[in-house]
């Protein structure tokens, strides 16, 4: 006789998927309304931390192929909010900035992330929200996750 197939809502993955798919998608909705999506978030986020940043750094932070990472870098370069520039200290090596356009955008896209998270996790304890945190983080190095979520 074969063993009883489970119901989906009986398992964590589940609901932590169903959960990730509406706070993600509520948030490409509201960078959407700046006409930013969030891979390019994620690399204007990354790109805001420096004044400058290696291609090869970007893509190890993205967690992208060169290719992928690239084409996310020429949408942000076409909004005016990122470009390539020549190091000054490095001949013939290429740097990416931030324009200054990019630099002012990002404090508003991180208030939007900032409202995202208060939307779906506002509700929970501030010791609830950090332990659900804990979790996520210990599961993330449990499993040697690198790729970050960009899509």
């Amino acid at each position: 006789m074969p063993k009883s197939t489970a119901p989906l809502e009986s398992h964590l993955g589940f609901w932590l998927r169903y959960v990730s798919n509406h706070v993600s998608a509520r948030f490409a909705e509201l960078l959407a309304g700046h006409g930013v999506t969030v891979s390019e978030w994620v690399a204007l986020r990354t790109l805001y931390d420096q004044p400058e940043t290696s291609h090869a750094a970007l893509i190890e932070a993205l967690g992208m192929t060169k290719g992928a990472a690239s084409k996310i870098l020429t949408r942000l370069e076409a909004k005016g909010l990122a470009e390539r520039r020549l190091a000054e200290d490095r001949a013939r090596e290429q740097v990416l900035v931030l324009t200054p356009a990019g630099k002012r955008l990002v404090p508003t896209l991180a208030a939007l992330a900032d409202a995202n998270e208060e939307h779906f996790f506002g509700h929970l304890k501030a010791a609830e929200r950090k332990a659900l945190m804990v979790q996520m983080q210990a599961l993330v190095e449990h499993h040697g996750l690198k790729t970050l979520p960009v899509a």
